[in-house]
């Protein structure tokens, strides 16, 4: 007879009523292959003796048990494991730890891409002071509009249509709102056709990316580029051709040169401020590259993250703002003016391209947050954006004056950079006879987090040397503390 007695225990501490306690692990012992088909289990009476319950939490357990088909009655013979179950060989317990392979290792394949992967280094004893590679401080974001607007249009009940499925397009007074928002800041002449609500701007990038290359084609990035746009585009059988990229941003003269001889499908162009290396496209080239894009018929995909943030001059209009024949797709979001999290972004493009992307949405996402969405509609209609954009503009960019000002002052032996004229980064070039690697792993031991795959800016093996610094996500104390850090880690590798 099988010692239910030892193997079940139950927990009165527990929240989980006594009788499901005993069906979970009747259960388990079943699915572990230690209750067999047709094994007999004790009378209710016997069981609740052995186990000090009541009688009718086992009657309770065995009733459920029985609806669920793990259980069989059989008239005057008693209760039995069902026959109907498979039988399953018990794992020995030696080969049990306490997370088990099971819950580990898949047991079956599938195709893995560790191109994918990104590590971090953690460091040890010292608090973490992490440079990302320009990210907005999400302590800036103005958590109470956004909780005060999110929270009234959720108390309100109608609005409860809401909470029920929605547009695959996105809410649609964001939609419309955004039209009037766009057309005044970008100098675009859009309709809510034109435009599709995403979560964050990757999705348009990923939408964009399996609607143009779903039978491949030639998509023309820059040679040094954002990277997870090229991993985008490749999973969704894109063929990457690089393009040098110089002080005035992509080289089109070699994407003329190029188009001559092949059948170009797309390029993706980060216009404003080429990521990884800040620098802006030059208007002259943004002109010949819309020629192109009429002349050999391919898409530009124009990925506009940070147009909100320049701090020289008024930022020159995106491409999308000159397209008459309906050649850009521009993708933005709301990620980089609030916060990260704030998983909110749009494609504009031609009426039958965003048809085409609401449809594949369907069935990758379904629909956005419609309440978040209403809720950011409510904020660019009450002027909480743009008030919020001007106040992290202005304080961003003392951030950038300190970041460079300290960087070249105490670090300028080692590094090369240009003040960017916007953006929340600084590409800075570490000069050929330092090592990365070196700085990486020591900065780790002294508090610092910097790329530890910056070899990543550099998949083509330019040798350029160098790293995005994000100043955005600092405040001035934290500024002040990374690059006497970084001063630190200088010295104990170059100066001694």
């Amino acid at each position: 007879m099988f010692p239910f007695k030892s193997s079940i225990i139950l927990d009165r501490t527990s929240g989980r009523n006594l009788y499901l306690q005993l069906c979970d692990q009747i259960i388990k012992l079943i699915k572990d292959g230690k209750l067999q088909p047709s094994t007999r289990l004790p009378g209710s009476r016997k069981l609740s003796e052995d186990l000090s319950v009541h009688r009718k939490t086992v009657i309770a357990a065995y009733d459920e048990l029985l609806a669920q088909g793990w259980i069989e009655t059989q008239q005057a013979r008693g209760t039995f494991i069902s026959q109907k179950l498979p039988i399953i060989t018990p794992i020995k317990q030696k080969n049990l730890d306490i997370q088990s392979s099971a819950t580990t290792n898949s047991g079956f394949t599938f195709t893995k891409r560790p191109d994918l992967v990104y590590s971090t280094i953690t460091p040890k004893n010292t608090p973490i002071l992490k440079v990302d590679d320009g990210s907005p401080d999400h302590r800036l974001a103005p958590v109470d509009e956004i909780s005060k607007t999110y929270r009234s249009i959720a108390n309100k009940s109608y609005h409860n249509d809401l909470f029920a499925y929605g547009s695959t397009y996105g809410n649609l007074d964001l939609r419309e709102f955004l039209v009037t928002f766009l057309n005044q800041t970008r100098g675009l002449q859009i309709t809510k056709d034109n435009i599709l609500i995403t979560r964050g701007s990757q999705m348009g990038i990923y939408l964009s990316g399996q609607i143009l290359f779903k039978e491949k084609g030639k998509i023309l990035v820059g040679e040094t580029n954002y990277l997870t746009a090229n991993y985008t585009f490749a999973e969704a059988g894109g063929e990457i051709i690089t393009i040098p990229v110089d002080n005035e941003g992509i080289n089109v003269s070699k994407i003329e040169a190029l188009c001559q001889k092949n059948k170009i499908k797309a390029l993706y162009v980060t216009s404003h401020h080429h990521h990884p290396t800040t620098v802006t496209l030059s208007a002259e080239r943004r002109m010949h590259l819309l020629q192109l894009a009429q002349q050999y018929n391919f898409a530009i995909i124009e990925d506009d993250y940070d147009y909100d943030f320049h701090y020289s001059h008024a930022p020159i209009l995106p491409l999308a703002s000159n397209d008459t024949h309906g050649n850009v797709i521009y993708i933005g979001g709301f990620s980089k003016i609030i916060a990260p999290a704030i998983r909110v972004g749009y494609i504009i493009a031609s009426k039958d391209f965003i048809d085409e992307a609401a449809n594949l949405r369907r069935i990758i996402d379904r629909q956005g947050d419609p309440v978040l969405e209403l809720a950011m509609a409510r904020m660019i209609k009450n002027g909480d954006i743009q008030r919020h954009s001007n106040k992290v503009l202005k304080i961003y960019r003392s951030r950038r004056d300190l970041f460079c000002s300290l960087l070249k002052n105490k670090l300028g032996s080692y590094f090369d950079f240009e003040i960017p004229n916007g953006g929340m980064a600084v590409w800075v070039m570490l000069k050929r006879k330092y090592s990365w690697d070196d700085i990486i792993k020591e900065s780790s031991l002294l508090g610092i987090e910097l790329n530890p795959e910056w070899k990543r800016y550099d998949p083509h093996n330019l040798k350029h040397n160098g790293i995005r610094m994000g100043f955005a996500s600092l405040n001035e104390p934290e500024i002040y503390e990374f690059i006497a850090r970084l001063e630190k880690v200088m010295n104990v590798l170059y100066e001694t």
